[in-house]
């Protein structure tokens, strides 16, 4: 494919992208007309096999191919309003899927399409990624707070890890500190919180900052008394998730909090060395 028409086919796509309701979007009539299909009833053949692979790849159809009407302007000058589909970048990816690859715009489309929703997967990945070592930094300053408050009340660093694991066991349905590790083969020498999906870094999070909150309203000392708060505390919120559907100890593991970190930092010089280059 020559560069002309590269560029062509690049400022066609761009045009045809518009906001609707705050996303991203294509017209379809507009790629039906960039695509080269002279009947509307045939490229909505195509547009309903992509509906079918997005259901296939559970996926919400109406998330991402929406019917709505726009007016066109006819030969004496006149409006009519016609149907369309406002598609998003990965209801256009599928659609390119799905269409006919010897035309020269849908050969095209599926590799334009591919890397922007590849680019979007990515940032949406990062931003996971760095909501977990977030919480994760979070739980520890927590935990830390919560060990200087039992310190001037009574309780070593050997209670206070008792108390820990005694909440996991409420928080986890009966399951140790140490078994979870095996159970989701963690090593014995990590802790086990920087393997757990982010969901259960908040859970143990909120566990534990209601337990300093309520050893200081409760003037709680000792390690009994306090150990019971933190129980109850991991009951309270094991109690929230269940009932919402959600058993800590059944969710499976999550990569390496510290390997996680160190690619979110290698990634952040990397950008700042690309940047450097471009000055």
């Amino acid at each position: 494919m020559k560069r002309e028409q590269i560029q062509q086919l690049l400022e066609q796509f761009e045009h045809a992208c518009y906001d609707y309701k705050g996303i991203e979007c294509w017209s379809a009539r507009e790629l039906q007309g960039i695509f080269n299909y002279k009947e509307w009833r045939n490229f909505l053949k195509v547009v309903d096999k992509a509906k079918a692979a997005c259901k296939n790849s559970e996926n919400i159809v109406s998330d991402h191919f929406v019917d709505v009407n726009k007016m066109v302007v006819l030969g004496s000058g006149s409006q009519r309003k016609i149907e369309d589909i406002a598609l998003t970048r990965y209801a256009c990816y599928l659609i390119a899927q799905n269409g006919d690859a010897t035309k020269p715009a849908i050969a095209f489309a599926q590799t334009y399409f591919a890397v922007q929703t590849r680019k979007q997967e990515i940032i949406e990945q990062r931003l996971l990624d760095i909501a977990r070592v977030t919480a994760r930094e979070k739980l520890s300053k927590s935990e830390k707070k919560l060990s200087g408050i039992i310190y001037e009340r009574g309780v070593d660093e050997k209670g206070f890890a008792i108390i820990r694991s005694k909440g996991d066991e409420a928080l986890f349905g009966g399951f140790s500190t140490n078994e979870m590790k095996h159970k989701l083969a963690i090593p014995a020498t990590r802790p086990l919180a920087d393997f757990l999906p982010t969901l259960t870094i908040k859970a143990k999070d909120f566990a534990t900052e209601l337990t300093s909150h309520n050893v200081i309203e409760k003037d709680l000392h000792g390690e009994q008394p306090i150990a019971k708060e933190h129980i109850d505390n991991n009951f309270a919120v094991r109690k929230m998730l269940i009932e919402r559907g959600v058993k800590p100890e059944q969710l499976p593991p999550s990569d390496d909090i510290k390997k996680l970190q160190r690619k979110l930092e290698k990634d952040e010089k990397q950008v700042l060395k690309d940047a450097r280059k471009k000055k």
